[in-house]
């Protein structure tokens, strides 16, 4: 258990992450808090666009901790995610000590042992991110990013980090952590986790917001916004995502609308304006024809409670 948090309770989390534009729930807070006491990794699910990621980078802020981050894709692998041997460098060290010495297959075996022993040492290493966050002495946050996108095989490598916050390195034995990361695990749901790997976390699912919290998010990163156009934009919002839509807006995408609407001099909403610009809200061509055909049934007012 940490013994020097930089949290006293979940409300100094909520002030915390508050005081860089994140506004927290009390569960948000209360998981961020454990997650730090217990040094336990956070497994952070939910829809696209929900304040995943951002939490992450937040926390970084917020604790003045340097951000690093794994972005997870199909295909990756240990070279990528924990560490690699560079090859090319070692091939030249190698080239360097034959030539220097004339070395021959048959030379004595004790001389090609003493290079091999050079070759796998820390100046040959090259770091990615998880054994950078392992070994960094400055406080970080690790953030594993849509961590459901790789192979098991590939989310088995995390297990002994998210355990033991250790690496094994066959070459050079064990590396441990000089210092606790705050981890920060996002999944999109589009494959369900491992047992194993849910077990070392804790929980977290993050929805859209309510309307209150959208509308008091909207108005903390869109200072120019009026009041009264903020409640008809998360109006629209909760309208869109109430449609069967292949992606809703994300909470970043709401952001942008409030944003181009600031942009454009929009005081108050009509149907005309809210189609127009759907297409900062949808990347979908059936989405936006959807969502106008809405917006036409609704007609003259474009949202709803």
């Amino acid at each position: 258990m940490s013994e020097n948090s930089p949290f006293n309770d979940p409300a100094n989390v909520k002030e915390a992450l508050s005081g860089v534009g994140y506004l927290a729930d009390d569960e948000i807070a209360t998981v961020v808090y454990l997650a730090e006491r217990l040094q336990k990794p956070i497994l952070v699910e939910g829809p696209a666009g929900t304040g995943k990621t951002e939490l992450a980078k937040s926390l970084a802020t917020a604790l003045s901790s340097r951000l690093i981050r794994l972005q997870c894709y199909e295909g990756l692998d240990e070279s990528k995610v924990l560490y690699e041997w560079n090859y090319r460098k070692q091939l030249l060290r190698i080239q360097v000590e034959r030539n220097e010495k004339e070395l021959t297959i048959a030379d004595d075996a004790s001389n090609w042992r003493r290079i091999e022993d050079d070759i796998f040492s820390e100046e040959f290493l090259l770091e990615r991110p998880v054994l950078e966050a392992i070994r960094a002495k400055d406080p970080v946050v690790l953030l594993i990013d849509e961590v459901d996108r790789v192979e098991v095989e590939t989310e088995a490598l995390l297990l002994e980090v998210l355990s033991e916050y250790q690496v094994s390195i066959a070459e050079l034995g064990t590396v441990r952590a000089t210092q606790i990361p705050l981890v920060i695990l996002t999944s999109n749901g589009t494959r369900e986790l491992s047992e194993a790997l849910k077990r070392r976390c804790l929980y977290l699912y993050l929805d859209y917001p309510s309307q209150e919290r959208e509308r008091e998010i909207v108005l903390t990163k869109v200072p120019e916004i009026g009041e009264h156009l903020a409640d008809e934009v998360v109006r629209v919002i909760s309208m869109l995502r109430s449609l069967d839509l292949q992606k809703h807006p994300s909470i970043s995408e709401t952001l942008d609308w409030a944003r181009t609407l600031v942009v454009l001099g929009v005081e108050h909403l009509d149907a005309s304006t809210t189609a127009t610009t759907l297409n900062i809200l949808l990347k979908y061509r059936d989405d936006i024809d959807k969502a106008q055909r809405e917006i036409a049934r609704v007609s003259p007012a474009p949202v709803i409670n």
